[in-house]
């Protein structure tokens, strides 16, 4: 047996779908958000607008940077528990929207900690707080997934915290907010999404459901995210932001795969952005799974999915639609030296081998991961 669970309790589409907002039934709003850049589009005065309209009172808490840490969370709590908010908004990146889920989830229950979090098994629901989430980038998923990835600086490692108290109450898919995004962004989140797609529809936990959901957005992606890097026009950028969602819904019943388990660890490590890292990753990564017959057999099928023929062409075309993203094709040219990469490089291999690697559809050793990280240093 195996329960699905298909985001919260509803996800609004739609240009202008922010709106929404103001049918809350709530009396003081906490929104939490990332840098400056939903302040200075005007995103967070339209959001307080709606909110205080339907006599809300709001509070704003920016700053959440990408790869969010412990402290990060802990500063963002503290702040929350003066205010004392009954709904909690999260607006941006995947970032501000992990962030917030660990937030909204110790504040209810205020005997929890990051300690705790990691040994203990997590509540399954939040009590009384609203939680409501309206990414600005096409990627995470984040808005309907029971995941929060936070940094834990002092293990230099990225972990992926989960319950289904994580998942906000309402998820807001409004295109309009995307157009905020730099091409570089566009480029990274949009191959995180694709990576969760791939990684979701080889996994060997895949079921009919959450396959459907996978091959459909990768396929979208693969035809919607060229176009929205480069022409920038609202309908790729709506395509895209559903097609995320659906690969957000997809992993988060299946898991995902090494990519993944690289990425945190990269990330933790390096801090470079999550997205740019599983961009880099997958490529290498299908190529090692690529061995084992029934992925091969998958990566056809998802090859055919967007017109090519074979699991090797599906590489490639990955490959292709990062050139066209101006993705780096190595780690030396995502700015990690040869003396970065080698220092505790053993330690490195280890929380490589962590997390999602896990349920890689491959088996992973240490010295086979050692070479994929070699692999992807010096390029293709």
């Amino acid at each position: 047996m195996k329960k699905l669970i298909l985001g919260g309790r509803a996800i609004i589409t739609g240009r202008g779908s922010i709106a929404e907002l103001g049918n809350i039934q709530a009396g003081r709003a906490f929104i939490v958000t990332g840098g400056s850049a939903m302040q200075t589009s005007g995103i967070i005065a339209k959001l307080e607008a709606i909110l205080q309209a339907a006599g809300c009172v709001t509070c704003v808490y920016g700053g959440i940077g990408k790869n969010p840490d412990t402290q990060a969370v802990l500063d963002g709590l503290a702040s929350m528990r003066k205010f004392r908010p009954d709904v909690l908004v999260a607006v941006g990146g995947g970032s501000p929207i992990d962030a917030a889920k660990v937030m909204a989830l110790f504040y209810d229950y205020p005997e929890l900690d990051f300690a705790s979090a990691q040994t203990a098994e997590l509540p399954q629901a939040r009590k009384q707080l609203q939680f409501v989430a309206i990414p600005s980038t096409s990627g995470t998923g984040t808005e309907v997934t029971r995941a929060a990835v936070i940094t834990f600086r002092e293990l230099e490692l990225k972990i992926g915290l989960k319950t289904p108290a994580f998942i906000p109450d309402l998820a807001i898919l409004d295109a309009d907010i995307t157009m905020t995004m730099p091409d570089n962004v566009v480029a990274e989140t949009g191959m995180d999404a694709l990576t969760h797609a791939v990684e979701c529809y080889i996994n060997r936990n895949a079921d009919d459901v959450s396959a459907v959901l996978a091959k459909g957005a990768t396929a979208g992606l693969f035809a919607w995210l060229p176009v929205s890097y480069q022409e920038r026009t609202i309908e790729s950028r709506e395509k895209v932001h559903h097609y995320q969602c659906m690969a957000g819904l997809a992993f988060d019943n299946t898991g995902l795969g090494m990519a993944h388990g690289i990425s945190h660890a990269l990330g933790g490590r390096f801090n470079l952005g999550h997205g740019l890292l599983n961009a880099i990753a997958l490529p290498y990564v299908l190529a090692y799974n690529a061995q084992d017959p029934v992925v091969d057999g998958r990566l056809a099928e998802l090859a055919q999915s967007i017109g090519r023929q074979g699991g090797g062409a599906f590489i490639a075309a990955v490959k292709e639609l990062n050139r066209q993203l101006a993705i780096p094709v190595s780690l030396a040219e995502a700015g990690i030296t040869c003396a970065a990469l080698e220092e505790d490089f053993a330690g490195l291999v280890e929380n490589c081998l962590k997390g999602s690697t896990r349920a890689n559809p491959v088996p992973v050793t240490a010295g086979q991961m050692a070479e994929i990280l070699k692999h992807m240093h010096r390029g293709m």
